[in-house]
């Protein structure tokens, strides 16, 4: 039985994939900042919930310690915790900035750091990274979000080089929106008062958003995509999961910087 230990696994794409992996045999790790509330997850078949909070070193290893002890051994870290900060740039905080980076880049880094030596001793593993159609192709108000994934895209494609010499496959699953809670409890308003002259601006892209996810695609459809990178063994490194994550990427490869800018203004 193979095993997979995934972060942010108690809403949205996290927990379908517990789901989806558990359904077909999979040993789960699945890991969240308050398992104590979790009342469905871990009534599962080979499913172990536990602690991890990707700010927190001490608690990302003492789940992978927990995860090998139930299960003997993990095969593949699925980085899925992180969240969005929705704004103008101009007025996010110094603290707005530095969590959204701990979260969705450190905390990614730090879990990787944690679980390298198991891998190395294994002589094989898998590192898979959820980053988003935003790693890639930005949009207005998501100047520290976009940033965060563009740096996951970057370091993801470096680390895939490294760690082939050890046996260990990096992939990079990105995501178009998604129906989940991402613009709930996973998005922070970032919100400045005193800089009125972005008010409409703020307003109307907003809007934007939240009508684009009436057609989002299901976190378990993205489970279905993350399932097939964990077993298709293959050396792919990208995968794109929704059909609007292909027409952009589509788009921004055929058109020139000016033409796919103003699209998106618009």
């Amino acid at each position: 039985m193979k095993t997979m230990l995934i972060t942010g696994a108690s809403s949205g794409i996290g927990r379908a994939t517990v789901k989806h992996f558990s359904e077909r045999g999979w040993g789960v790790v699945a890991t969240m900042r308050s398992p104590e509330k979790e009342t469905e997850l871990n009534r599962l078949d080979n499913v172990l919930v536990t602690q991890l909070d990707v700010e927190q070193k001490e608690t990302i290893q003492d789940a992978i310690v927990k995860g090998i002890e139930r299960f003997g051994k993990i095969d593949v870290l699925l980085n899925n915790a992180g969240y969005a900060a929705f704004g103008v740039f101009e007025a996010a905080t110094e603290a707005q900035v530095r969590r959204q980076f701990d979260v969705n880049l450190f905390g990614v880094m730090n879990t990787i750091k944690a679980i390298m030596p198991h891998f190395r001793t294994n002589k094989e593993g898998m590192i898979i990274n959820i980053s988003s159609i935003g790693g890639r192709v930005s949009f207005p108000l998501l100047t520290l979000y976009n940033a965060s994934k563009w740096a996951i895209e970057g370091f993801s494609e470096s680390l895939y080089y490294e760690l082939a010499t050890q046996n260990i496959k990096v992939k990079v699953i990105e995501p178009g929106n998604i129906a989940t809670d991402f613009t709930g409890r996973s998005l922070e308003l970032i919100t400045d008062d005193s800089i009125d002259m972005y008010r409409t601006f703020h307003q109307t892209v907003l809007q934007k958003q939240l009508e684009s996810f009436e057609t989002a695609s299901t976190p378990e459809m993205v489970a279905e995509v993350i399932y097939e990178a964990a077993t298709d063994q293959i050396d792919r490194f990208r995968y794109l999961a929704g059909e609007d994550a292909r027409f952009l990427m589509n788009m921004r490869k055929e058109s020139s910087d000016e033409e796919f800018m103003n699209f998106i203004s618009n």
